[in-house]
C-alpha cells in the first residue's frame, strides 16, 4: 500500500480544559482533494491550523511525506496555507505578493519575477500585477493569495474557507479554477468549508467534524446517501430520519416500526436494535405509493430550480420533500395542504443506534 502523504494518527488539541480536537485519524493519499467541514466550533480550522504548524498537537502524531511534524514550525515546513482573509500585503502589488514567498528562499530577482509572473498569467491577471491588491476585485485578490501559495508548487496546499468572502457567481467560478488547478497540478488540497456544497463539488473525499471528533470520512456521494451517524444525516442534505426498532430480519433487509408505520428498508440489523430509518429528500414523492406517510405541509424553501417542501405528520415528525421548481404547479405543496408522501425501499438507509 501506498504511504500516505498526510497521516493522523490519534491527534488531540487542548486548549486548557477544551478539547478542539478529539484522537483525530486520517490519512489523505498524494494529489486527494479533500474537504473538512462541519458546524462551527467543531475542530476543522484547530486541525488545519495543526497540519500547518501554527498549532502544535497535544497528543498524537502528525506526519507528512512519513516526516514528524509535531515540533517543526510553520516557518520550516512546505505546507502553505490560503486565508479566509487571504492576508494578502496591502504595501505590495499583485507580482509582488506573489514573488513574496520565493524571496523569503533566497530566490534572485529574474526567476523570482519570472515564476510570478508564470502563475499570474496561469490565474489569467497577469494584466494586474503591477496593481496595488488593495485596488483589485474580491475574485481578483483571490488568484493572487493563490498564485502566492502555489509559486512554490508545494506538495500540499491547506486552504480555510477562501471562498467565502466572494459573491455567489464567484464561488461557482472559483471552484471551477481550484478543481482544475488541483488536478493539472497534482498537488494535495485541504480545504476546509462550511459550505456543503463546495465541498461537494470539488473534494474527493469529505470529512465530517462535529465537537472535535471526525464523525465521517468517504466520497461526497458515500456521505450523502449513506451517512453513518444521526449527526451527519441531518448536518448533510435534506434528510428524513424516522426512529424506531428493528422488528425483523432477512438476509438483506430488516422491517423498521416506527412512529409513522413499520417499514422496509436495506441493510443487516438483530431483531430489538434500536435504529433509524433515513430518506433523503430528494428520494421521497408526493402521493401514494410503495411506504407512504400523510403530512401536513407548512412552509416552502425556494432555491433555484428545486423548492424543498417541510411538512408535519400526526405525530410531530418534520419531513421533507425536494422537487423541480417546474412540477410545483402541479403538486398541492400550499401551506396547509394535506399531502401523502412515499418512497422506495431501495431509497431509504439504515442507521443503527449510535453507541
Amino acid at each position: 500500500m501506498t504511504e500516505p502523504l498526510v497521516s493522523l494518527d490519534k491527534v488531540e488539541k487542548r486548549f486548557d480544559d477544551f478539547v478542539a480536537v478529539r484522537e483525530a485519524n486520517l490519512e489523505i493519499g498524494a494529489g486527494e482533494f479533500i474537504a473538512i467541514m462541519g458546524p462551527s466550533g467543531c475542530g476543522k480550522t484547530t486541525t488545519l491550523r495543526m497540519l500547518a504548524g501554527l498549532d502544535a498537537p497535544t497528543s498524537g502524531e502528525i506526519r507528512i511525506a512519513g516526516k514528524l511534524m509535531n515540533e517543526v514550525a510553520a516557518h520550516e515546513r512546505d505546507t502553505p496555507m490560503v486565508w479566509q482573509s487571504l492576508a494578502l500585503f496591502p504595501f505590495l502589488n499583485a507580482r509582488e505578493n506573489v514573488e513574496f514567498g520565493l524571496k523569503m528562499r533566497g530566490i534572485d530577482s529574474d526567476e523570482r519575477e519570472k515564476r510570478a509572473m508564470n502563475w499570474l498569467d496561469r490565474m489569467e491577471i497577469a494584466e494586474f500585477a503591477e496593481r496595488n491588491v488593495e485596488t483589485l476585485s474580491g475574485g481578483q485578490r483571490q488568484r493572487v493569495a493563490l498564485a502566492r501559495a502555489l509559486v512554490t508548487e508545494p506538495k500540499l496546499l491547506l486552504l480555510d474557507e477562501p471562498l467565502s468572502a466572494l459573491d455567489a457567481h464567484l464561488v461557482i467560478r472559483m471552484q471551477g479554477v481550484l478543481t482544475k488547478l488541483q488536478k493539472e497540478l497534482g498537488i494535495t488540497f485541504v480545504y476546509v468549508t462550511h459550505s456543503q456544497s463546495e465541498a461537494f463539488a470539488m473534494a474527493d473525499r469529505v470529512v465530517i467534524m462535529s465537537k472535535g471528533e471526525i464523525a465521517q470520512v468517504g466520497t461526497p456521494r458515500e456521505v450523502y446517501r449513506a451517512p453513518r451517524t444521526r449527526f451527519v444525516a441531518e448536518f448533510v442534505g435534506r434528510n428524513n430520519i424516522l426512529p424506531g426498532s428493528v422488528t425483523s430480519s432477512d438476509a438483506d433487509q430488516v422491517t423498521v416500526e416506527t412512529g409513522l408505520g413499520t417499514f422496509s428498508v436495506p441493510g443487516v440489523a438483530t431483531i430489538g436494535t434500536k435504529a433509524s430509518i433515513v430518506v433523503a429528500g430528494d428520494m421521497m414523492q408526493v402521493g401514494r405509493g410503495e411506504n407512504s406517510v400523510d403530512a401536513t405541509v407548512i412552509s416552502e424553501e425556494f432555491v433555484g430550480s428545486i423548492v424543498t417542501a417541510f411538512l408535519e405528520a400526526a405525530d410531530g415528525t418534520e419531513l421533507k420533500v425536494q422537487v423541480q421548481e417546474r412540477a410545483l404547479a402541479d403538486l398541492d405543496l400550499q401551506p396547509g395542504s394535506k399531502v401523502t408522501l412515499h418512497w422506495a425501499t431501495q431509497d431509504g438507509h439504515l442507521l443503527l443506534e449510535e453507541t
